[in-house]
């Protein structure tokens, strides 16, 4: 892993860009302590939705949420999480 002051980066930018390119990090530093690193980019991973329904199928599971409430995402009463839990059983 390559240090350079930030200085040196501002003036050697070009190059040091070549040398992330080919997988090198680079720390870039001000009076001595770091204060970023140049990394080469990576593209942002997702969810991979069809691997997702790929594993669902292997085990079998067609319908994953088989059951959703019509009240799912109505308001709770007001006194709702003021009662204890224990008197609600």
């Amino acid at each position: 892993m390559k240090t350079v002051s930030i200085r040196d980066a501002k003036n050697r930018l070009t190059e040091l860009a070549r040398d992330v390119e080919g997988g090198e990090t680079i720390v870039v530093t001000r009076n001595g302590r770091p204060v970023f690193d140049l990394v080469p980019h990576r593209k942002r991973g997702g969810l991979d939705l069809a691997a997702g329904d790929a594993w669902l199928r292997s085990k079998g599971i067609t319908n994953p949420v088989p059951f959703i409430a019509e009240d799912f995402d109505a308001p709770l009463p007001e006194d709702f999480l003021l009662d204890a839990p224990s008197r609600r059983r």
